[in-house]
């Protein structure tokens, strides 16, 4: 699914403030994708502002040094926002995923543009630069570093490479491709250290991140016969060990390590008393479909939604979904 830029380039060219926002909860991917943008832009004499919901997960400030990345409401303000003259949106296609950002952003009556892969999408009312076959949203930046003739400094490489690295699980993913690893290569060649990014991501967690991994995984419940794994963390969780939400990542993923599974998700309690919910699959099940069942969305292989608390009553209902759709796949 080649994407023609030729659009983008004409706006880019013609623009010359340009707000840039990603989902809630932001991952590498979509911290990753800002950075490397704006300071694309940046080498065109363009005028940036990173703004987003949620605050940086400390686990990911590595990738912002200078504090590019700004929040809503705490560091940068509405204004900020209403007086770029273009609008971005990286790593997500959902009015629900952009929050606070989102509703700002459609008070705006300037050009929008969406830069993205997942599947799941809403009517932005932007032009979209989309390739749902691509492994990350930073691997379509580097794309459009090319196309704009700008090679990436090593700061936004070494973002760009976090944000390919990471939504590829470390290049072990089905989306991982030959041009995945051309690209990382360039992106290496440019000034990004794998080492610094693997240790950043995963050689830095807390004794409360051990802790809280610990309650989770002593909560993992088998279903289906073995082929649905899930877990939950609650607030009390988070309270008994000072773990932050941020530390809920990729704990989903460790309960696919169970031999037999086919597909897993996580419940986790929010502050608000919502339920955040990420589900994975390594089969036929179309996470994102179930995602999408509850206003969510995502890949086909993982995806996320937020439900109304309680705990107990989300777990229910994204379980009820998930076995349906198990015995679905079996069944066909």
């Amino acid at each position: 699914m080649k994407i023609d830029w030729t659009a983008l380039q004409q706006l880019i060219a013609a623009h010359q403030i340009f707000v840039i926002t990603s989902h809630v909860r932001p991952d590498a991917d979509a911290i990753g994708s800002e950075i490397g943008l704006a300071q694309v832009l940046q080498a065109l004499g363009k005028t940036t502002r990173i703004i987003n919901t949620s605050p940086t997960p400390p686990n990911l400030k590595f990738l912002d040094p200078t504090g590019e990345v700004k929040q809503l409401g705490a560091t940068a303000t509405n204004e900020d926002i209403l007086t770029a003259d273009m609008q971005l949106i990286v790593d997500t296609s959902a009015w629900q995923q952009l929050s606070d950002v989102g509703k700002v952003y459609r008070e705006g009556k300037v050009p929008r543009a969406v830069i993205d892969h997942h599947v799941s999408a809403d009517d932005l009312q932007a032009l979209e630069f989309k390739d749902t076959s691509r492994e990350a949203t930073g691997s379509l930046i580097y794309e459009l570093a090319g196309v704009l003739g700008v090679t990436p400094s090593a700061s936004a490489a070494q973002a760009l490479f976090a944000a390919i690295a990471t939504d590829t699980g470390w290049f072990r993913f089905s989306a991982t491709s030959s041009e995945t690893y051309r690209v990382a290569g360039e992106l290496i060649r440019c000034g990004a250290t794998p080492h610094v990014v693997y240790k950043e991501l995963y050689e830095t967690a807390t004794l409360a991140r051990l802790h809280l991994a610990g309650r989770a995984l002593s909560k993992v419940v088998l279903e289906n016969e073995g082929a649905l794994a899930y877990t939950t963390v609650s607030a009390e969780d988070f309270s008994a060990t000072g773990a932050l939400p941020s530390d809920t990542e990729d704990l989903v993923n460790e309960c696919l390590r169970i031999a037999g599974t086919q597909a897993a998700f996580i419940a986790i309690e929010q502050p608000n008393r919502q339920v955040k919910i990420s589900f994975r699959s390594r089969n036929d099940v179309n996470v994102a479909a179930i995602a999408e069942r509850f206003n969510g969305g995502g890949h086909r292989q993982a995806a996320g939604a937020t439900l109304p608390g309680p705990l107990t009553q989300a777990v229910a209902q994204a379980l009820t979904v998930m076995k349906e759709q198990l015995s679905a796949v079996r069944s066909s």
